[in-house]
């Protein structure tokens, strides 16, 4: 449902910040270290400008996009994000749900709020999962048969956390590995009733895919020490040629940023790749995502499905994403930020405002459809 009084994105991210306690907020809000990447993504996408060739014979844009055999609704899916439920109680099935009902993809993380099995019914096997790579070979084994029992056809490997990003804000806030409940951040809890209350109902987020796996009884501290031995997060040639050997259906490689590693995914029979910086979470030094996306779509265009994740917030910046080669965009935080706005309607809304932003640049630019917007990118 489209909720007049929300139009942009921006409108979405203050709501949001009212209504969630500051450690949630700046958890989804922030980036690493001084944020550089993470303004840098979006800076450097909307530097991007198209052409817009009015005197065309021009058609009503078709959105539908084709991506592993299967036609979406859009060029445009849901991006992982961990720790969900702590930002908005019940927000991967909310947004597991508007992804069925308007027909593109969800990715769900191995560290979210929501296991394989509960997004697996709701989408009735229409999702992505992303592979944080365990340090056990059996613990990962044992999700791709629970992966393949809730119907997953497409698994994303992450690439790019083979350390976890140096956050200031989440240190202060106590939401380093183990998180405190400080008083501060208790006093925030009290002073945002529906966050708490929703968080009430729907009980303390944990590591639902995880859980099965967990001794039971542990507390914060040994919650953290686990998480940390479980998960190496490095991906080896020698890894990836074993899930490749393992997992029947697509395989994809997300966090790539280079050419390099492109040509060995490829090598290694990769069906596909996200470029993405983690949402500028990682590598504050790096290049923007939609820099690294130049240079690879020049080489393999063609020859490996290409797409992008990382500083996409709206329909003009898919529609700038798409122009400059990707063959699909992902956005979380977008997401994210209308979930915590408007709660259960919250995936609906972005959808739609995505949609109806991004069918507004076609028309204005004269495409006919989204994998034709490179001819419109004005190339300086």
């Amino acid at each position: 449902m489209y909720n007049v009084k929300y139009p942009g994105i921006d409108d979405l991210i203050r709501k949001a910040k009212k209504r969630m306690p500051k450690f949630a907020f700046e958890y989804l809000d922030g980036g690493c270290n001084e944020d550089v990447n993470l303004f840098k993504n979006t800076a450097d996408i909307r530097e991007i400008e198209l052409i817009p060739y009015y005197l065309r014979e021009y058609k009503v844009p078709e959105m539908k996009t084709e991506l592993f055999g299967h036609t979406y609704d859009a060029p445009f899916g849901i991006s992982p994000v961990g720790l969900q439920g702590l930002m908005w109680p019940n927000s991967p099935q909310i947004l597991a749900k508007a992804a069925v009902e308007h027909n593109i993809p969800f990715i769900l993380s191995t560290v979210s709020t929501a296991s394989i099995e509960d997004i697996g019914q709701i989408t009735d096997g229409k999702f992505w999962f992303q592979l944080y790579h365990p340090a056990k070979d059996e613990l990962r084994d044992d999700m791709f048969l629970r992966l393949e029992d809730a119907g997953c056809k497409t698994l994303v490997v992450l690439s790019d956390v083979p350390s976890f990003g140096y956050r200031p804000r989440d240190i202060r806030n106590g939401l380093a590995m183990p998180p405190q409940m400080t008083l501060k951040n208790i006093l925030e809890i009290c002073t945002h009733p529906v966050w708490a209350l929703s968080t009430l109902y729907y009980g303390t987020p944990n590591f639902a895919t995880m859980k099965k796996y967990m001794p039971k009884g542990l507390d914060m501290k040994q919650l953290g020490q686990y998480m940390n031995k479980t998960f190496s997060g490095r991906i080896t040639p020698e890894r990836l040629q074993t899930i490749r050997d393992r997992w029947k259906g697509n395989l994809v490689m997300k966090g790539v940023a280079s050419t390099e590693d492109v040509e060995k995914a490829i090598k290694y029979g990769i069906d596909g790749v996200i470029v993405s910086n983690h949402g500028g979470r990682q590598l504050d030094a790096g290049q923007s995502a939609i820099k690294s996306l130049e240079p690879i779509v020049e080489e393999f265009k063609g020859k490996i499905k290409i797409m992008m994740d990382s500083g996409v917030r709206t329909g003009p910046d898919i529609a700038r994403t798409l122009a400059s080669g990707a063959e699909f965009a992902f956005l979380g935080r977008t997401f994210m930020y209308s979930v915590a706005a408007l709660g259960a309607e919250g995936g609906d809304h972005a959808i739609t405002i995505l949609k109806m932003q991004l069918q507004q640049v076609l028309d204005q630019v004269c495409c006919a459809k989204p994998e034709a917007l490179n001819e419109h990118l004005f190339k300086k």
